[in-house]
């Protein structure tokens, strides 16, 4: 999940869209590819950005979901993270702010979904390295359509469709 963190801060605020990952086994992409095994210290699954998402598909809509919930993987998927900017109010703060939000599950059935606030004007003015800290917030129950929509696709059978 920090990998999809990292690529997605590394673009920057104010996506063009939504992001959607493909977590495939460090050793599988390996062994395709002809390269030595990993090592065992290395993470076990590689990132895969899926450059065919819809451009009119928004981030935080119905449609989004939807597409995810229909998307067919190979079993060689493992998992699959969502990242898409959101507008975001919290219980204690009465003012909506933009943020990410990142979700992601395994067919295993583990799952995260983890919140990223961007900084506020007067954060960025106090310390001229807010834009580059990344706080993370999450816990269970977060995003759980989201994670529902994911969940689905991962478990569509591949075969039954093709």
């Amino acid at each position: 999940m920090l990998e999809a963190v990292d690529f997605v801060h590394a673009e920057g605020w104010d996506a063009e869209g939504p992001s959607l990952f493909a977590l495939v086994p460090t050793a599988l992409l390996a062994q395709e590819l002809a390269q030595p095994d990993p090592e065992p210290d290395d993470a076990p699954f590689t990132l895969v950005l899926q450059e065919d998402l819809p451009t009119h598909i928004r981030a935080g809509s119905d449609e989004l979901v939807d597409y995810v919930a229909r998307a067919l993987w190979p079993p060689q998927v493992a998992g699959a993270i969502l990242a898409q900017e959101i507008i975001f109010k919290d219980v204690t703060d009465p003012t909506p702010r933009p943020a990410r939000l990142f979700s992601g599950v395994l067919r295993d059935g583990a799952e995260l979904t983890l919140l990223q606030l961007r900084p506020t004007e007067e954060e960025l003015a106090t310390s001229p390295f807010a834009e580059d800290e990344v706080e993370l917030r999450g816990g269970p129950g977060v995003a759980p359509g989201v994670i529902e929509a994911l969940s689905h696709g991962l478990h569509q059978s591949w075969e039954e469709e093709l």
